[in-house]
Formats: structure tokens, C-alpha cells, sequence
């Protein structure tokens, strides 16, 4: 469930609940797939232009379509 507070006054009335142990509040878990990627290209060497991301796909969709 995600929500989004627009006044102010939900925020501190969602922390009282949150003291007074009734609801509790967790911060947004990380995004597993930007965690990867973020993985991957601190290893890599170089980072691949457009031209040669754009020719990988290219030639995935041509075998899966072939």
C-alpha cells in the first residue's frame, strides 16, 4: 500500500500513531532492478552507447521473432 500525504497535519497525526504503536510506519524498500543495474555498471568497464544497446535489442527481438 502506498499512500500520499498532502497536509502537513496527516503526517504528525500518522507519527502519533505510529508512538502510540498502532500502525507502523516502514520506509519504501529499494528497487531491486536499480540496485542491480547500479551493480553491474560499477563493475563494467565502459558503459555501452545507444548504437550498441540498440543493436543487442535489435538482434534479441530478431531471434525471438524468427
Amino acid at each position: 500500500m502506498r499512500i500520499s500525504i498532502l497536509d502537513p497535519k496527516a503526517a504528525r497525526f500518522l507519527k502519533d500513531l505510529a508512538d502510540r504503536r498502532l500502525i507502523e510506519i516502514q520506509n519504501p524498500s529499494s528497487n531491486g532492478f536499480k540496485d542491480a543495474l547500479k551493480k553491474l555498471r560499477s563493475k563494467a568497464s565502459s558503459a555501452p552507447t545507444l548504437e550498441e544497446i540498440t543493436s543487442e535489442v535489435e538482434l534479441a527481438r530478431a531471434k525471438r521473432h524468427a
